[in-house]
């Protein structure tokens, strides 16, 4: 049993570490394809410059993932405590945990952005990249959520 659980404490964390990875690479997709429409602001432009940057100065990148990694822990720590308490498994749950982590570490970045239109579009940009984070950690560790094995498994015989 504290195997297990070991294992499962283990795939939560992974999990999250490359989901984390893969939504900072989502934010910069999604940056560029909207860079890319008639009529976009130059904005757009610049941030999708900005992941260059960080992979030209490899530090800046490093300190781009720990920064996120700091204003999403808490949240997805409890979403995860939750899920694995909970045997939550359903593929909309984590991929709506995922959004919602990611737009409250907006939050933490920018605490009056819900008041200034010109972040509505950021946060969106963001929420969206969690989505794309959430299906990741769901594919790693979120498809078997849940400390304990499922009863069917765990009866000897079943295969």
């Amino acid at each position: 049993m504290i195997g297990y659980v070991l294992k499962r404490i283990l795939m939560v964390l992974v999990g999250y570490l490359v989901a984390v990875l893969v939504g900072l690479i989502a934010v910069a997709v999604i940056y560029a394809i909207l860079s890319s429409l008639p009529n976009a602001p130059g904005y757009f432009e610049l941030m999708a410059f900005t992941p260059v940057a960080a992979l030209v100065v490899p530090p800046l990148g490093m300190f781009i993932y720990f920064l996120t990694i700091i204003l999403t822990a808490m949240q997805t720590l409890l979403f995860a405590l939750i899920a694995e308490f909970l045997s939550l498994r359903s593929f909309w749950l984590h991929i709506l945990f995922g959004a919602a982590a990611a737009a409250a570490g907006f939050m933490l970045i920018w605490p009056d952005a819900a008041d200034d239109p010109e972040r509505w579009a950021d946060m969106g940009i963001i929420a969206a990249a969690g989505l794309v984070a959430g299906l990741v950690y769901w594919l790693i560790a979120g498809r078997e959520a849940g400390f304990r094995r499922p009863l069917i498994k765990a009866l000897p015989g079943n295969v």
